[in-house]
């Protein structure tokens, strides 16, 4: 039977879109369900995204202008007993190491090109399609509908998301300080000279509600001691948000439903991991770019579900992503203990690891998706 659709997109946010905009380029008929939510205060949300992700995102003309979509050139990771780990772009010889991209933005972007794509039908239901992409995000109704499980490990922490202005520039270096099992994280925002910076801190869950009720000035002064006052004096320039953190995979990323239409999950509603090395949507747009190379370069009279297809996707993208789970699990775990040997330990591997060498350059290229 022909269906209206050669793909139905459940999920409208970043990797939906884009996603979208990639198959419609293949001349491909795409209905694209997006749900919106309400609008709670100002979006403090800011990727990190690699040279991978933002080829990808300026193939479909996408991607944001200098002061939206920050050049990071230094990185530096600081542990809690004198373990320190510098990355610089002009020692890997590249532009960037990663960039800080507005939310925001990249989604009014998104969407100004979809509205634009006439292979691209924004629809407010799921239609009958040839195959049908979820990407409705860790909390996909969909996924559920298709009875897929979805193995959740839940770290003892949450995740609290503000923007900050700062009295210095952030001279485009991203900076993380790992503390008594914390991780906190300050990257820049609003272009090279900015003094603006998005802070992603991951904290026991003891502590979240004493942080989100502090006043402003309190919750400052934590993140500058945290922080060694490196920004000098720092004002809370948006609300706090916080989330669970988690590990999550599906155990299924594809499969037929009851009523014969063949699916696929993508993004957040396939996996998720740790955000302590801000790898979660860059992995999301790297299931999109391996989804829509398989479509565009398949055999003309294979379609677009065909079960061949539809394995290649799901065998290529678990095996990368477990992978990168696997890492920041095991990071988080080692800088969760407490004990003197292993803060030791940890800190003595830092070190070593700054002195690397190529294995370091190899960490830092395989992270930026090179």
């Amino acid at each position: 039977m022909k269906h209206p659709y050669d793909i139905c997109i459940r999920g409208g946010g970043i990797v939906g879109h884009t996603l979208a905009l990639l198959l419609a380029r293949e001349r491909l008929n795409v209905g694209l369900v997006t749900h919106r939510p309400a609008a709670h205060g100002p979006d403090v949300r800011a990727y990190a995204l690699n040279a991978k992700s933002k080829t990808l995102l300026a193939s479909v003309r996408c991607w944001p202008d200098a002061q939206h979509a920050t050049a990071v050139t230094q990185m530096q990771v600081l542990g809690d007993d004198g373990g320190v780990v510098n990355f610089s772009a002009n020692d890997l010889a590249v532009d960037a190491l990663t960039w800080i991209v507005d939310v925001p933005l990249l989604e009014a972007r998104l969407a100004e090109a979809v509205r634009y794509q006439p292979q691209i039908e924004v629809i407010d239901h799921p239609m009958p399609a040839t195959l049908t992409v979820v990407c409705e995000g860790k909390s996909s109704r969909t996924r559920d509908e298709l009875g897929v499980a979805f193995d959740v490990a839940h770290y003892p922490q949450r995740a609290i998301a503000a923007r900050l202005t700062t009295e210095l520039a952030h001279g485009q270096t991203a900076r993380q300080w790992f503390t008594e099992g914390e991780i906190l994280a300050f990257l820049p925002l609003d272009g090279e000279h900015g003094h603006t910076v998005g802070i992603v801190w991951s904290v026991k869950e003891s502590r979240v509600q004493s942080l989100l009720d502090a006043s402003t000035e309190d919750f400052c002064q934590e993140l500058a001691q945290v922080s060694g006052h490196c920004l000098g004096g720092l004002q809370l320039a948006s609300e706090r948000v916080a989330w669970p953190l988690m590990a999550s995979q599906a155990s299924r990323w594809i499969g037929t439903a009851p009523d014969g239409t063949t699916w696929a999950l993508a993004g957040d509603a396939a996996h998720a991991v740790h955000p302590l090395a801000g790898q979660g949507l860059n992995l999301g747009l790297g299931d999109v770019a391996e989804l829509a190379r398989i479509l565009q370069t398949r055999a003309a009279w294979r379609p677009v579900n065909d079960p061949k297809l539809m394995r290649q996707y799901e065998r290529t993208r678990r095996a990368e992503v477990s992978a990168a789970a696997l890492a920041m699990d095991g990071l988080q775990q080692l800088f969760s203990k407490s004990s003197p040997t292993w803060q030791a330990l940890r800190n003595w591997g830092m070190n070593g690891f700054e002195r690397s060498g190529l294995a370091k350059q190899w960490a830092a290229r395989y992270a930026m998706g090179l």
